[in-house]
């Protein structure tokens, strides 16, 4: 099924949460539609994002932008994505994604205020802006000729 991930993968997963009683706490979804996405993050207390190979990290600012704490790892294009407006962890650290992700569920403090940087960070990012730089890309390549 389209949006339940790798079934090894799903099967493992889904055991070590059996195994750990975990599986009354964990709402498994297949991928949200846009429209819902909103209401999702602003409804989690947590965005957990632990990725080895982010292409840019869509997730984490789509989280940060609606104020919901970011947890997730310094690979890839995150850092520079996320900032200050998350926890940085190894993702293959596992003691140390847990330990981020217990405290931002414990400490009301820090999950306020990771929320409040996201929120002021996100604007940085705009699909204009986006558009800008590709096209000021392109037209460099191009040896300045305009499209």
């Amino acid at each position: 099924m389209r949006g339940w991930g790798h079934a090894r993968h799903v099967a493992e997963l889904r055991a070590a949460i059996d195994a750990r009683g975990l599986a009354p706490f964990v709402d498994w979804q297949p991928y949200a539609a846009a429209g819902t996405l909103p209401a999702l993050y602003r409804g989690a207390r947590v965005l957990l994002l632990p990725s080895l190979y982010e292409g840019f990290g869509l997730t984490a600012l789509e989280a940060m932008a609606c104020g919901t704490p970011v947890v997730t790892t310094n690979t890839s294009s995150l850092p520079e994505v996320v900032g200050d407006a998350a926890l940085l962890v190894d993702p293959r650290d596992t003691d140390a994604l847990a330990d981020a992700l217990v405290r931002v569920m414990t400490d009301d403090t820090l999950a306020k205020a990771l929320g409040a940087r996201g929120l002021a960070r996100a604007p940085a990012f705009s699909w204009e802006r986006t558009a800008r730089a590709v096209q000021e890309a392109i037209t460099s390549t191009l040896g300045g000729s305009r499209l």
